[in-house]
């Protein structure tokens, strides 16, 4: 038997984002899992922030590089999705350092202290 890959907190995964509405990402691209694995596995669900390959001038998109490609982060747009039904498959790791800063930026978007 296979072992089914099981998102965890940091990796880069590439996922749909369909259906969306207004301002929302879509289509399929490249997310960062925000969640555990233990969380991810037994909920079925993992809350990521979607990548984009555009810089966007405002404190909640993150630069970053994948793939040597610049892009950002936006870790405003956090969902949570179900990631098997997604198709979420494994792209690449995050820097720790950057997911320690991801993980700061989402404490003062929802007001976490």
């Amino acid at each position: 038997m296979v072992a089914r890959y099981v998102p965890k907190a940091g990796d880069i995964v590439w996922m749909d984002f369909d259906l969306q509405t207004g301002r929302e990402q879509g289509k399929r691209r490249p997310a960062l899992v925000l969640t555990e694995q233990s969380y991810n596995r037994a909920s079925g669900l993992a809350v990521v922030c979607p990548l984009t390959s555009k810089r966007k001038p405002y404190p909640f998109a993150l630069p970053t590089v994948v793939d040597k490609v610049e892009g950002a982060i936006l870790v405003d747009q956090l969902k949570s999705l179900d990631w098997a039904s997604r198709r979420a498959t494994f792209h690449s790791r995050l820097d720790p350092a950057l997911l320690k800063k991801v993980r700061a930026y989402v404490a003062v978007l929802l007001g976490i202290r």
